[in-house]
C-alpha cells in the first residue's frame, strides 16, 4: 500500500513542479505586457519599446512582489510626466496576468 501513496506524492511533487513553471511563464508574460503599455504610455514604439518591456522582465524575475512593481511602474510613468493611479496599474495588471494565462493556455 506504501507504493500507492509514494506514487501519489511523486505525481503530487510534478504537479507543484508544472504548476510554478506555468506560474513563473504566465509573470514574466504579464510583466512583457506590462512593458509595452508602459513604453507606449511613455510613447515609445519599435525597439524602444521591446527593449523597455524586456528591461521589466528582467529586473522582475525572482521578485515575487507584485505590489513594488506596481509602485515601481507607477512612479516611472509620474516622473515621465504620465500620471496614472494606482488603481489603474494594478487593474492593467490583473488584465496582462489575465491575458498571459491565456496565451500559455492556448499554447503560444
Amino acid at each position: 500500500m506504501s507504493g500507492v501513496f509514494e506514487q501519489r506524492e511523486v505525481s503530487f511533487e510534478k504537479c507543484f513542479v508544472i504548476s510554478e513553471e506555468t506560474r513563473f511563464k504566465a509573470v514574466a508574460r504579464r510583466n512583457k505586457l506590462l512593458g509595452l503599455w508602459a513604453a507606449s504610455l511613455l510613447g515609445y514604439d519599435g525597439e524602444a519599446a521591446k527593449a523597455r518591456a524586456e528591461a521589466l522582465v528582467q529586473a522582475q524575475v525572482g521578485q515575487g512582489d507584485d505590489g513594488a512593481l506596481a509602485t515601481e511602474l507607477r512612479g516611472e510613468l509620474w516622473r515621465a510626466g504620465v500620471h496614472i493611479s494606482h488603481h489603474r496599474v494594478r487593474r492593467k495588471m490583473d488584465q496582462a496576468m489575465a491575458q498571459a494565462v491565456e496565451g500559455i493556455e492556448a499554447g503560444q
